[in-house]
């Protein structure tokens, strides 16, 4: 199925709208210390699709980040990717044979491979086929995601985690249409506050390194509202100064402010990548939440991304259904109403490339409660 396999130079990877699998995000997460890799392979069409005879190679790439667990041992993992998504019946055999196929490109003692994976959701499309228009009820037991993703595997070797790295659910908005009719396709109450916030004086502007401070003291102050853990600032600086433009996927990144009268109330960063916005890290203030802030900083993003010729807009992150007592519900709530689709993704997989140690790095990612473990 996949042949020419090979690494290659970061700034060969090819554009594409997920900012994680960027030449950008590389240099991101080389600011922050980890080490990353880019593999360029080939895979015959024939072999992705079942609708097809095609000899046809069709050419894609990936992104590996690369962490010391500990002295010794590594673990590589891949953001969003691969990009290149085949037929359900055959995404378990492909990435079998593209993970055997990583190990010597690997360090010695990686003991696993974790992918993040943006393909779309069995469960989500199973709904999709069904024709119901009730709320998506979410997925299966853990060893019922494992039976069906592994079926047409040789070995049966990929491991559904606990949690996901990234959000497996988000919500995209089509921006191919004119701005009027972008803003008809929101929910009234969105719509509403978007020209409350004007008419109540609330201004977006772009700002720079120099006013990195000016986030994240509205960061902290989202943080500890909504109980979650704090990123150090050297995270969001990486993101600021991440240049890459002589590489094939480069990425615009505009940190956005809204203020009243020069008072900071809310703020986003906004990352252009091939024909996508995203909407990648957000935060605002505990008071004059009367002004609806973050929705003049949505619809001034939107608005960027379209006039950046982007196509789709990605709101990054929700609940994965109108769930009020799930944590993300709030975010569901609010980003719902700019009238995008919701979207399932099928989360993180690990493929075990030393069993034993694997097993113990479960044990010891459980106790932590996180992905980082030092």
């Amino acid at each position: 199925m996949l042949t020419n396999i090979y690494s290659k130079e970061i700034e060969e990877l090819f554009k594409t709208p997920i900012v994680q699998q960027t030449a950008f995000w590389s240099v991101v997460k080389k600011k922050l210390g980890a080490n990353t890799l880019a593999i360029n392979f080939k895979a015959q069409k024939s072999g992705m699709y079942a609708n097809t005879n095609s000899s046809e190679l069709i050419i894609s790439d990936l992104l590996l980040i690369i962490r010391k667990i500990d002295k010794i041992h590594s673990v590589a993992y891949i953001p969003y990717g691969p990009e290149l998504e085949p037929d359900e019946e055959f995404q378990g055999l492909f990435l079998e044979e593209l993970s055997e196929c990583l190990r010597s490109f690997l360090p010695k003692n990686c003991i696993m491979i974790r992918y993040d994976l943006c393909w779309e959701s069995y469960w989500a499309k199973d709904q999709y086929e069904q024709e119901t228009d009730n709320p998506w009820t979410g997925i299966p037991e853990i060893r019922t995601q494992e039976f069906r993703f592994n079926f047409n595997t040789l070995h049966w070797n990929f491991k559904k985690t606990q949690f996901n790295i990234l959000p497996s659910n988000t919500i995209y908005l089509n921006l191919s249409n004119n701005t009027e009719t972008i803003l008809q396709r929101m929910k009234p109450k969105t719509r509403y506050n978007i020209g409350l916030a004007c008419r109540k004086g609330v201004t977006v502007r772009p700002i720079g390194m120099e006013s990195l401070e000016i986030w994240y003291k509205l960061y902290q102050e989202t943080a500890q509202r909504n109980k979650i853990r704090i990123n150090d600032i050297n995270n969001f600086r990486a993101v600021l100064e991440a240049k890459t433009h002589n590489s094939q996927s480069p990425a615009e990144v505009i940190l956005l402010l809204a203020e009243l009268d020069h008072k900071p109330l809310a703020a986003m960063f906004l990352i252009i990548t091939g024909n996508r916005g995203s909407y990648l890290y957000g935060a605002s203030s505990s008071d004059n939440r009367n002004y609806m802030a973050p929705y003049a900083l949505q619809w001034e993003a939107i608005k960027i991304s379209k006039s950046r010729g982007c196509t789709e807009y990605d709101m990054f992150g929700v609940s994965p259904n109108p769930d009020p007592t799930h944590p993300l519900y709030g975010l569901y709530k609010f980003k719902i109403g700019f009238g995008g689709d919701l979207y399932h993704s099928m989360g993180c997989w690990d493929y075990p490339l030393d069993k034993e140690k694997y097993n113990c790095f479960i044990a010891s990612e459980m106790n932590s409660l996180g992905y980082h473990i030092n």
